[in-house]
């Protein structure tokens, strides 16, 4: 039986190889039923553990208050948008996959961006200039030492080191770009692999360009790297093509998303922009101001840069809300947890108490009114000859001025005439550029390394303006090279180039250099230079090396080219079209080309037609300024700056090209000439004058002077403007003749100490006591940024006829203007209505604030309403206006070869004022052109007029030489 068993085993025994196939086989069909088990049966639940990883807190943005003006028409609201947001959510096995990993996702957004016209949003102040170098597009200050020290991880400016104070935009780029920061490219045998790169989505060579591209993201993404998972805004307002071509590769995205948002958007009229202001990202300093009374600003929050937006911040910022979701591995969302979701709260909405059409209309009424005063002014010349002008109101333009204008203020882009694809006129222009230059050239080396070149004075004056521009402009304005802590200014060779002119360039730079006024750092930042002979011999190769690019420099070359006429007003004007200003189509470019029209009469048409601006030109005039005032409540009811600006193109994704171009423009947009230009009131200033003489007793309704046309009390003698003499006049006729002599008078007696002795200083003081008095010693409150105001110090007699160096904002006078009308209500002034809740609900009101009431004698207020009332009477600008007008002129002079400036204060109708009005016209020759403004300005305000016949969209021509002031 046991033999049998045996046989049996035998027969079926197996080989080796059979047993192990078996058992792989039986150990198959287990694996293969459990992975069945886990993927199909179990595999969701297991998909699910796997991927939720972890939960993190989204914000979720809120959306600013709007701004609207009286009527409730919206001036600045939110438009939705999509905004590309990028969190570090990777887990890395090194910090080289790391940053290979957030370089490439870099890279790849920013080829999407750039393939479909976006582009990034950022901060950043380092750009790549138009020589292909890295730059800084601030300079240097504190915004840029702020810049360096977050680059540098310091917490302060103080705490930087001494290499990295003085770090330029290459060393920094160097250190964000290296293995100290962000490892975009490494060298040696740290560098990254072909296959490295390939796989990463990086090509195997950057651009500069590139580089500060990706190294601007990891910057913006680094702000937040003690807080991973926290989103950082790399790019807004981007297009749908751009969201489309993110979506469809977001798997390979890692930590990009694309989020609804909003951007900013502003009423199309350039009039509001300097009142509303504009939006950016909050800088480093802003943040940590603005978290001083709100902690919850986001490092990317954005911002009110100027205007209510900045001032009305904490009102128009909403709340941000926020989420609790889980991610997986790859940042996917997978659960929103709704009970931890707190909704964001839109920021409160802004009523302002502007006339959003009065605005618009006196912004096109000034931009008339200062090309017609312009326009007027020009004369077919080269030059203009000053030698001969005993009034300034002789002043004229020549039209060569004109054409160098064009230049001079970049209207014309002359760095496009070296462009690949420039025109045969630009490429012509810059051939004959190019011959200039280097003449030129040869010129300034040989002042600068010459032997015993001729002294300042002795030279012509175009290679004057050569060594004046090397040497103040660029030395020491613009490079800081000459440093102007060390010089000594009492030294007699300072002395005798700047005021003597005594010596050469050369001269004064040498002896510059061995004093140690010479800062060597930009052209030798090692300092190899060991003595003054050495330095000044790098300096001057410096120079002839900077002047080469500098714009500034080539726009005097061709300043005087069109002197020399080496080129023409022709081509200069033909240039308009070729480069965009103009456009092709109109009538006038065919004749222009052809010389059927002369440069003369193309440009002159120009202006007429509004086509080029008086602000496009920067001469003068070219701006001014008008302010109108609620008399009962203090209300800024028009506020208006020419030239203005686009805040559209300033906000979201600035426009940093348009920025830059605003900057430097000579006409200063940014600067708001209604509550930051000063300058002296003239005549306006007699009705304070006739305050203070009155209630001090010194005159009265039944005084009367006599004008001799000269006030000879005091040394050297004033002059009337009416210089034969007015005769005896007495208050009320002074006011309305504005005779110099009587308010010189009031001046001079206030001034009296006994009967022979004349105080200074005595006169000065009752002047600002009345000042004081009546509120024009200091500013009115309204919410934009205001120069202070300066009521006059020096030269007491001529003050009381506003002269001596009394300095007032045209807001300033009109509160002036709203306190006469008021008989004394010294109102602050408001732009500010009320504010609401996102629903509308009123939440705060602004009342009428009077800050004083002036306690005066009612008989005072009498007269100077009927002064005020005869002046107009006596103003033909207003014959037949339909309403009754009381104010004052006012012509400030400055010198014999700047135009006066020209003023005007009322307040209409006469009789019960309900609108204070102060208009300036800097540089507009007479109080007349003013006047012709107000009378502009109330026509449109009363509709006394048909609109069309007051915006006429042409200059206009009907000027004033009239300064009876």
């Amino acid at each position: 039986m046991g033999t049998k068993i045996k046989r049996i085993f035998k027969k079926i025994s197996l080989k080796r190889t059979t047993v192990l196939i078996l058992v792989f086989v039986i150990m198959s069909v287990v694996l293969v039923r459990r992975l069945f088990d886990l993927q199909i049966i179990q595999g969701e639940d297991y998909i699910s553990k796997f991927q939720a990883r972890t939960t993190k807190e989204r914000v979720l943005k809120s959306t600013r208050g709007n701004i609207l003006d009286r009527n409730g028409d919206i001036l600045a609201s939110n438009v939705l948008s999509y905004s590309l947001t990028l969190e570090d959510n990777g887990t890395y096995t090194s910090t080289r996959e790391k940053n290979l990993t957030l370089n490439g996702v870099a890279y790849q957004v920013l080829q999407i961006l750039h393939s479909n016209g976006d582009d990034i949003t950022h901060s950043f102040h380092i750009v790549v200039d138009k020589n292909g170098e890295y730059a800084f597009d601030v300079v240097e200050g504190f915004t840029l030492n702020r810049f360096r020290a977050d680059i540098y991880g310091q917490a302060l400016i103080d705490d930087l080191k001494d290499e990295q104070k003085t770090a330029t935009a290459d060393q920094m780029m160097e250190f964000l770009t290296g293995s100290e920061k962000f490892s975009i490219v490494l060298s040696g045998d740290r560098a990254y692999t072909e296959d490295e790169l390939i796989s990463h989505g990086l090509p195997l060579t950057l651009t500069k360009q590139e580089m500060l591209d990706i190294a601007t993201i990891r910057y913006e993404l680094n702000t937040n790297s003690f807080k991973k998972y926290m989103q950082v805004t790399i790019a807004t307002n981007v297009s749908e093509k751009s969201v489309a071509a993110i979506m469809e590769n977001k798997t390979g995205l890692q930590g990009i998303d694309v989020v609804e948002d909003s951007i900013r958007q502003y009423i199309d009229d350039e009039s509001m922009a300097p009142i509303l202001g504009y939006t950016g990202k909050a800088s480093s300093e802003e943040l940590t101001e603005l978290r001083k009374q709100n902690p919850d600003y986001s490092n990317d929050a954005i911002v009110g840069k100027a205007g209510i937006e900045q001032y009305m911040e904490l009102t128009l910022q909403g709340t941000d809300g926020k989420e609790t979701v889980s991610v997986d591995n790859l940042g996917k969302v997978l659960k929103i947890d709704e009970d931890t979701k707190v909704e964001p709260v839109a920021g409160d909405d802004v009523q302002l108490t502007i006339e959003t059409d009065w605005q618009s209309a006196i912004y096109q009424i000034l931009k008339q009114r200062v090309a017609g005063v312009l326009l007027t002014k020009i004369d077919a010349a080269k030059t203009f000859d000053y030698t001969y002008v005993t009034d300034a109101s002789q002043i004229r333009i020549p039209i060569y001025d004109v054409y160098n204008a064009l230049i001079s203020n970049s209207v014309i882009d002359i760095t496009k005439f070296s462009n690949e694809d420039a025109s045969d006129i630009e490429k012509n222009l810059y051939a004959k550029f190019q011959q200039k230059q280097q003449r030129v050239f040869d010129t300034i080396s040989t002042k600068l390394n010459g032997s015993n070149p001729p002294a300042y004075k002795d030279e012509d004056e175009e290679t004057q303006e050569y060594l004046s521009y090397i040497c103040n402009d660029l030395l020491r304005d613009t490079l800081g090279i000459i440093s102007k802590d060390a010089i000594d200014t009492s030294d007699a060779t300072y002395k005798a180039w700047t005021t003597d002119e005594t010596i050469s360039l050369k001269d004064y730079l040498t002896y510059a250099t061995s004093q140690g006024w010479i800062d060597i750092s930009s052209f030798s930042p090692e300092g190899e230079y060991l003595d003054s002979e050495e330095i000044y011999q790098a300096l001057t190769a410096y120079i002839i090396d900077y002047l080469s690019t500098d714009t500034g420099f080539s726009k005097l070359l061709y300043k005087y080219m069109l002197q020399e006429d080496t080129i023409s007003g022709q081509e200069i004007c033909l240039v308009l079209y070729e480069q965009g200003v103009l456009d092709k189509n109109d009538d006038d470019y065919e004749n222009l080309a052809s010389g059927a029209m002369g440069a003369y009469d193309f440009m002159i048409n120009k202006i007429y037609t509004l086509e080029i601006e008086p602000a496009q030109l920067a001469l003068m005039p070219c701006s001014a300024s008008a302010v109108v005032v609620d008399v009962k409540t203090g209300d800024v009811v028009a506020l208006v700056s020419y030239p203005g600006y686009d805040n559209n193109r300033l906000t979201n994704d600035m426009d940093t090209d348009y920025y830059a171009k605003l900057a430097l423009d000579q006409s200063s947009p940014f600067f708001n000439k209604a509550t930051q230009q000063t300058t002296a009131p003239g005549s306006t200033l007699k009705l304070l004058s006739t305050i203070a003489g009155m209630e001090e007793g010194i005159i009265d309704e039944g005084t009367y002077i006599e004008c001799t046309g000269t006030f000879d009390y005091v040394d050297p003698p004033i002059n009337c403007w009416y210089k034969n003499g007015h005769g005896s006049l007495d208050i009320r006729t002074a006011i309305e003749q504005s005779c110099n002599y009587f308010f010189n008078m009031i001046g001079f007696q206030l001034g009296k100490v006994g009967d022979n002795e004349f105080s200074e200083v005595q006169s000065l003081n009752k002047l600002q006591e009345y000042a004081s008095l009546i509120g024009l010693d200091r500013k009115t409150g309204i919410e934009l940024s205001e120069a202070t105001p300066k009521v006059s110090d020096a030269k007491a007699v001529p003050s009381y006829m506003g002269q001596g160096n009394n300095l007032f904002t045209t807001s300033e006078l009109a509160r002036y203007a709203t306190v006469m009308a008021t008989s004394g209500n010294v109102f602050k002034l408001t732009l500010l209505d009320k504010v609401m809740d996102p629903k509308g609900d009123v939440i705060q009101e602004y009342e009428p604030e009077i800050e004083d009431v002036v306690n005066i004698s009612s008989n005072i207020w009498d007269v100077i309403h009927d002064g005020m009332r005869r002046v107009i009477q006596t103003h033909s600008q207003f014959d037949g206006l339909g309403v009754e007008v009381a104010g004052k002129t006012g012509t400030a002079e400055l010198d014999l070869r700047h135009p006066n400036h020209g003023l005007f204060v009322g307040y209409a109708p006469a009789s019960d004022p309900e609108y204070a009005v102060a208009i300036r016209i800097a540089n507009g020759y007479s109080s007349g052109n003013a006047c012709l403004i107000a009378n502009d300005i109330f026509k449109y305000m009363y509709n006394l007029a048909d609109k069309d016949s007051i915006l006429t969209g042409i200059a206009s021509t009907d000027t004033s030489d009239t300064s009876n002031d």
